[in-house]
């Protein structure tokens, strides 16, 4: 923290509560200025700490109390284009609770509730995902999928404004596509590109998994469910090219994984793949050390390294900077280049999220499935 913000805190402090109140009336927090972050707390606690998802520095950063007053702060320095998600650990005596920052309005869910989220300097939500009243909103309908492998399973799929039985359409399947239309602004994003042109009218399969970290972890069930079941019969339930060319397959997390072992196991199925901060782990020497639910994961990816094959002809790799997988996602991107692959490859200053996999998308879906904008202009 600036040394005159310093100042400011414990001159305020000196003035007494009145004057703290009012300092903290006239501020946004956290203060972001260049590269430095300035979160504060207001309470009569024992202690603050910062709890964050950012690998490499201590999970939890404890704050500072300006001395004759309940007023806490900690600085850190965060780099430009950052987008952080937090929460507070207040401690009294011996009790230790997790709170989103009562003086941050910023908020960002996922499937285990809600976080604070502060932007450093420069980041910017970006606009596609925002509602635009000028671009028509696709319909997400009901499906159920027939399968042998994994049993009968509810999906839903986007269909594109201007949806028409006479026309042919891409498809692209998305693991957890419910959670990506709810945490990552997913159905918003797809209205808004196709409107502007910068991907075409697709068709969106948005499947679930009951038991995904054991279904996504290369199960071949899975892979049969993709491939057998799950794409025939959406092609004979919807007008749809049906080309490999036409095809993607993505998700994030264990979801990247399932994406890249299910095209792995039958090559030359989808020709376009999206993994976002891909739960990629593997070992050169040694056991790892995720836990048993990455056992297969490791295998696959083990597996995989030794032998690449054309799983597909485009993938798109992003993953945050702030990640502990962003190891296993910058190793494995030279891999698929010696194989031959067209791989585009992207970095974000953020972590294991929804809103970074969200801040993704544009780029991503328009370099995989480029719409009448790029064809024109690119």
């Amino acid at each position: 923290m600036s040394a005159t913000l310093v100042q400011d805190i414990e001159r305020h402090a000196r003035l007494g509560p009145w004057a703290l109140e009012a300092w903290l009336a006239g501020r946004q927090f956290p203060v972001v200025e260049g590269r430095t972050v300035t979160f504060v707390f207001r309470g009569a606690v024992d202690e603050v700490k910062l709890r964050h998802w950012i690998h490499g520095l201590a999970t939890a950063l404890p704050f500072h109390n300006v001395p004759g007053s309940d007023l806490w702060f900690l600085a850190i320095d965060v780099p430009e284009g950052s987008r952080l998600e937090y929460k507070l650990e207040v401690v009294t005596g011996n009790d230790h609770r997790l709170i989103q920052d009562p003086l941050n309005p910023n908020v960002a869910s996922d499937p285990y509730g809600v976080n604070s989220v502060v932007h450093g300097t420069g980041y910017q939500e970006p606009e596609w995902s925002l509602p635009d009243p000028e671009a028509r909103p696709g319909e997400i309908v009901e499906q159920t999928i027939t399968s042998k492998s994994l049993g009968d399973r509810p999906i839903q799929v986007y269909l594109p404004a201007r949806f028409r039985r006479s026309r042919r359409y891409p498809l692209l399947v998305m693991h957890d596509g419910e959670d990506y239309v709810r945490y990552a602004s997913l159905k918003t994003s797809l209205d808004n590109l196709i409107h502007r042109l910068e991907i075409p009218s697709m068709v969106v399969a948005l499947i679930q998994s009951r038991d995904r970290l054991r279904e996504y972890a290369d199960d071949p069930r899975h892979a049969d469910f993709l491939v057998r079941d799950l794409v025939p019969q959406l092609e004979s339930s919807f007008p749809l090219v049906g080309k490999p060319s036409a095809r993607g397959l993505g998700g994030a997390s264990f979801g990247a994984v399932a994406s890249l072992a299910a095209a792995w196991r039958y090559q030359g199925f989808f020709d376009r793949l999206l993994l976002q901060s891909g739960s990629f782990a593997f070992t050169d020497i040694g056991p790892h050390d995720r836990g048993p639910v990455f056992d297969p994961v490791v295998r696959f990816v083990n597996g995989f390294r030794r032998n690449p094959g054309q799983p597909a002809a485009q993938l798109y790799v992003s993953c945050g900077v702030y990640e502990s997988l962003i190891y296993y996602n910058r190793s494995l991107v030279p891999l698929l280049e010696r194989a031959g692959l067209d791989v585009k490859y992207r970095e974000a200053y953020d972590g294991h999220n929804w809103e970074n996999w969200r801040d993704r998308l544009r780029e991503g879906l328009s370099w995989l499935f480029p719409g009448p904008l790029w064809m024109v202009y690119e």
